[in-house]
């Protein structure tokens, strides 16, 4: 698990990067120093959004459960959430809109979905 990276993933941040050059939004920065390192913040309208891995986050869409080592990642996941939680509440607290977009809603090609989310607090 090591070798997943927190940047540049491929199954979500460019994923949704791609989403958004595909219809010309912009106005969004990447690597923004915000409590929680969103993806994409949109400074203009106090708008971060961040992209989860499904697995990492907690969304069980798979219902996929580590064999091996189980307590240590359903711990891990837990913590996860709970983080997500309280950054979620810093940020709005500051004034900022989040919005989290999942993997699951990247993969199965959610564009109008994901692009309601954003569009909501960007037009």
């Amino acid at each position: 698990m090591r070798a997943v990276k927190s940047n540049k993933n491929k199954s979500t941040e460019i994923q949704l990067l791609k989403i958004l050059k595909k219809y010309k939004i912009s106005g969004w920065r990447r690597q923004y120093k915000l409590p929680g390192k969103p993806d994409f913040v949109f400074r203009n309208y106090k708008l971060v959004i961040f992209t989860d891995g499904c697995f990492w986050h907690g969304h069980n869409c798979r219902n996929i459960k580590p064999q091996s080592n189980a307590v240590y990642w359903s711990e891990k996941i837990k913590k996860n959430k709970k983080r997500d939680i309280s950054i979620n509440k810093l940020l709005k607290q500051m004034g900022w809109k989040v919005v989290r977009i999942r993997e699951c809603e990247l993969k199965s090609k959610q564009e109008r979905v994901i692009l309601r989310k954003i569009q909501k607090y960007v037009y």
